[in-house]
């Protein structure tokens, strides 16, 4: 049950599910960790988990677990802040941890409530788009760099007692909405990371930099267009992110509106400049990148819908051949023959 004596769970101590486990704790929640690195784990019993930025510098050590098979007894609340490449393994474990009333909220990069829902059920599944910033500096020690605010909703649009009550206990992370169309921001946001987080890990250039060449502006734009062409096909009506309007953003053809865009594109370089892609960061680390969520999610519902995303389909390529060791990354990647049909 999703009240005051909520037990929950929080699957993932990095940035995000680190400072969220720890700011519902200081909240004085019933709050407990599973991260698959035992010696963050034994940090997290011990020295406890040291949260510092946009909301406080404090320390607090909570019960944490290397596997969620090692979890004794039902929990009310899941978060969970696992990689997206991480399922639906970690989903299919969650099951002997909950009950019919419990409630996972994914705070997941890309649209993982699908998958989700498909292994515990739409009943209990909660999508959540995470509009907040954090940096693990190192294991246990987790920056939040902005605050912002969580959307949550159930993917059939529906609104209840327990999403309500869900939003009440999350209040104390950051200002969380109650939206009844959760897909429509989740797609939102999986297109910015399909353009800023994809382009950002083939050419390992900071976002300012990136977006300062004519060449990835233009392919910047084509990215979004393929995926509002495929949200048409699925009749998803997709949010505004960050004030940009994506319907609004493609209106007008020529070189009035061309120039229009890459100069809209050409602020958020200057305004986003260090930014980093968290794709970049994993390809750094030696770990397999999101992309299937992002670019590559948009292709696979362009094949289902018949609508062409070769774009979008040869970036989800590229990054797999960065995965593989099969190609570099470099910013001559934007030199590919391929991306002379998006030129300025």
């Amino acid at each position: 049950m999703i009240d005051q004596n909520t037990k929950i769970l929080v699957v993932g101590a990095g940035a995000i599910g680190g400072i969220s486990a720890g700011l519902l704790a200081r909240a004085g929640r019933d709050v407990e960790v599973v991260d698959r690195n035992r010696d963050l784990v034994e940090k997290i019993r011990t020295d406890g988990l040291h949260v510092f930025g946009a909301r406080g510098d404090f320390r607090v050590r909570l019960p944490a677990a290397p596997d969620i098979r090692q979890i004794a007894g039902k929990r009310d609340l899941v978060l969970l802040a696992t990689k997206a490449t991480a399922l639906p393994a970690v989903a299919k474990e969650l099951l002997p941890v909950l009950a019919e009333s419990s409630v996972v909220v994914s705070l997941q990069n890309g649209i993982c409530e699908e998958t989700i829902a498909s292994v515990i059920g739409e009943q209990r599944t909660v999508g959540c788009v995470v509009g907040w910033g954090a940096t693990m500096h190192a294991p246990g020690e987790l920056e939040m760099t902005s605050t912002g605010e969580l959307i949550i909703g159930r993917l059939d649009g529906r609104t209840d007692q327990i999403l309500e009550s869900v939003r009440d206990i999350l209040q104390a992370i950051v200002r969380v909405k109650v939206s009844t169309n959760i897909m429509g921001h989740l797609y939102a946001k999986l297109v910015i990371n399909a353009c800023i987080t994809t382009l950002g890990a083939i050419t390992g250039l900071y976002l300012g930099e990136m977006l300062r060449s004519p060449r990835a502006r233009a392919i910047f734009v084509e990215i979004i267009r393929e995926a509002m062409d495929v949200a048409k096909a699925m009749n998803l009506h997709v949010e505004p992110v960050a004030k940009l309007d994506f319907a609004a953003f493609l209106k007008g053809r020529g070189f009035v509106a061309n120039l229009k865009r890459r100069f809209i594109i050409g602020l958020i370089g200057r305004k986003y400049r260090k930014l980093k892609s968290s794709s970049l960061q994993s390809l750094e680390r030696g770990e397999k990148t999101e992309v299937d969520c992002f670019n590559g999610y948009i292709a696979q519902k362009g094949q289902e819908k018949g609508v062409p995303t070769p774009l979008n389909s040869f970036l989800t390529r590229m990054v797999k051949e960065i995965e593989s060791g099969a190609r570099r990354i470099s910013p001559a990647n934007f030199d590919e023959p391929f991306f002379d049909r998006y030129a300025a």
